[in-house]
């Protein structure tokens, strides 16, 4: 993530509890997903304000951002077992095959190499780990033509705001197991990828 989209997001740590309103429904159907995995580490990529934190009910969380102002607000979310760090999702300071799950919510979008992305979360999970990616995909029906619309002024809000997941070139190193719809017309999508 750049500098400048790092700053952005440390300038929107204060009004980011009203984007946590509006996908409220899609993360209880996440942390669903993600807590009738068998126990073990995950690695949550861009964490936000946290608070999130108390719907996990099991597994070793390791959370990452960023933005230093979201992790401050994070780290007074803190419960049961989750170690917070400063990091960048396109450079991972883990080790191959570490984890056991990946979440990556309203991230994707946001990076400026979503394939480089990919690539170190391919790496750091384990054979047969699983990826979670909650996030709006431009669909193929009117809405597509907001996304295009809204283009030209969403890299001032740092964020892609026209978005297929099959321009990723790494996401075909992985199988698609689940694809969850929300709300009107599909917009937000929860994909659950196995690395092949």
């Amino acid at each position: 993530m750049s500098k400048q989209t790092e700053s952005f997001y440390n300038t929107f740590s204060i009004f980011y509890p009203l984007a946590d309103v509006f996908l409220r429904a899609q993360k209880k159907v996440l942390f669903k997903e993600t807590n009738d995995l068998p126990e073990g580490n995950l690695l949550e990529i861009g964490v936000g304000n946290g608070s999130h934190f108390k719907f996990y009910k099991k597994h070793c969380i390791t959370g990452i951002d960023t933005s230093g102002a979201m992790l401050e607000l994070a780290r007074k979310q803190i419960v049961g077992n989750i170690r917070l760090l400063k990091m960048d999702g396109k450079a991972l300071l883990f080790d191959d095959g570490q984890f056991d799950s990946v979440v990556i919510s309203r991230v994707i979008a946001v990076v400026d190499d979503p394939g480089q992305l990919m690539a170190e979360v391919l790496r750091v999970l384990k054979p047969q780990g699983q990826v979670f990616i909650l996030n709006h995909f431009t669909p193929d029906n009117w809405l597509r033509f907001i996304d295009h619309a809204f283009k030209p002024i969403s890299k001032f809000l740092h964020f892609k705001s026209v978005f297929h997941v099959h321009d990723i070139p790494t996401i075909k190193k992985f199988r698609l197991l689940k694809e969850v719809h929300f709300g009107f017309a599909s917009y937000f999508k929860l994909l659950i990828y196995q690395k092949k």
